[in-house]
């Protein structure tokens, strides 16, 4: 089966979308499918396997920007165009700004939900002229619903099934200016009528989704995330002699609570028996995340626990993994509604224990996996008394790591989430019954 991916890219930072659908491409093509994985908007930034040389990149995230601020580039040579969409300027680019931010991106994105209908229309027939001249895809995999401006396009030129992705749009469109929120909402909801199947990557997020974008519940299958497991250490055994020590794996921003977590460990420092632990923090930091970044190393300072923490930004995978490999307990206390959560698998299939707040994806997903305990939300208190019960009783810890382990290299693997896109997949494209009974939009 030839399968395209329309998939965005971060330029500069690992986001949990952009590798969930890379790791879902890397494991199809291992299943014998032509996968086409192709970047929007930034370079591909990823952790198990090296970006391919020489992918076009579309909806490059320059032109973007230039055609929605000053229309008259799109009469500019081909090949200036062309130079923009350069990987090396782009990744230039999105160092030094914030290109994937919803709240200064207001009328580029409505812009570009519209797909031929905004200003970037050039580049929505740019990307459709290439696809039209590959050979034949079987089924197009969208990222998320944010793509929804090129279903209409891509249904009529390229004429094939279209499977779009539930995944962190709701946070995204809901944290754009008050101005273009219900606009932008609605033009999604519009736009995506002509997808035929959604993968939501989990329950909670596919019923969010189903019921603010006005999906019939048939059309939307629970597929959850999987990841690659083969780098990633199984717990260690033996007696551990060291710190006690929580960790935290995502992107360093107020989003993700770690201004929760930072309060809980103070919190923690102040009980004796708990005066040795230390706090590894790791994940992606943008320009726009460092104010943040510091104002948490301040708090620190002043409650005189600094120097019993660690700050690892921007970190690659070989120190990922032996930031998992030396943690007794991982929290990431996310404010909003995540909608899945890879740092939790990523623990997990380590043997760590999590504490997760009770909202969102995460009872879900601790109720799947068995490894690990709820907090209440946005409650330092709460999180502080979650992580000191798992600190203070190793043999509850280490059983809650094992079960999380086994059910995560069970359950939760690159492998079976590629099966069952697989089998959707094959599902929508030769099956004429089902074909008939659900054909593609008009």
């Amino acid at each position: 089966m030839r399968i395209v991916q329309l998939i965005p890219g971060t330029g500069s930072f690992y986001c949990g979308s952009c590798l969930r659908d890379n790791t879902l491409g890397h494991a199809l093509r291992r299943r014998g499918h032509d996968v086409q994985m192709v970047p929007l908007y930034l370079p591909f930034m990823l952790e198990e396997h090296e970006p391919e040389e020489n992918k076009p990149i579309f909806l490059g995230g320059i032109n973007m920007y230039l055609h929605q601020k000053a229309p008259i580039v799109a009469r500019l040579p081909h090949w200036m165009l062309g130079w923009l969409d350069s990987p090396r300027l782009l990744r230039w680019a999105s160092r030094r700004s914030d290109m994937t931010g919803a709240a200064e991106l207001g009328d580029l994105t409505l812009s570009t939900l519209r797909g031929r209908r905004g200003r970037q229309a050039a580049e929505v027939d740019h990307l459709i002229s290439w696809l039209r001249a590959e050979p034949q895809p079987d089924v197009i995999l969208l990222s998320n619903a944010m793509l929804c401006g090129l279903v209409e396009p891509l249904t009529e030129q390229v004429r094939c099934p279209i499977v779009c992705t539930l995944q962190g749009e709701a946070p995204f469109l809901d944290s754009l200016p008050l101005s273009h929120r219900a606009q932008a909402w609605r033009l999604v909801r519009d736009q995506v009528q002509g997808v035929r199947r959604f993968i939501a990557v989990s329950r909670y997020y596919g019923d969010l989704m189903t019921d603010r974008l006005a999906l019939r519940p048939d059309r939307v299958q629970v597929i959850h995330n999987g990841i690659e497991l083969e780098d990633l250490p199984r717990p260690d055994s033996s007696p551990r002699d060291r710190r006690p020590t929580i960790g935290y794996l995502a992107r360093l921003c107020a989003d993700k609570g770690l201004h929760t977590l930072c309060d809980a460990f103070i919190l923690l420092k102040k009980q004796p028996e708990f005066a040795g632990a230390r706090l590894r923090v790791a994940g992606a930091m943008l320009k726009g995340d460092r104010p943040f970044v510091q104002q948490q190393r301040q708090k620190l300072r002043a409650a005189a626990v600094l120097d019993d923490v660690e700050i690892l930004p921007n970190i690659e995978r070989p120190a990922k993994i032996d930031l998992l490999s030396s943690l007794d307990v991982l929290s990431v206390p996310a404010t909003y509604g995540e909608s899945f959560g890879l740092y939790v698998l990523e623990a997990l299939a380590c043997g760590v224990p999590v504490v997760q707040p009770k909202h969102a994806s995460f009872p879900e997903l601790l109720e799947a996996t068995g490894g690990g305990v709820l907090c209440a939300p946005d409650d330092a208190p709460s999180l502080a008394e979650a992580i000191a019960l798992l600190l203070s009783d190793p043999d509850r810890a280490r059983a809650l790591g094992a079960a999380g382990c086994a059910s995560v290299r069970d359950r939760f693997t690159a492998d079976r989430m590629a099966r069952e896109v697989e089998q959707m997949c094959i599902m929508l494209t030769s099956a004429p019954a089902a074909a008939a009974a659900d054909p593609l939009p008009a």
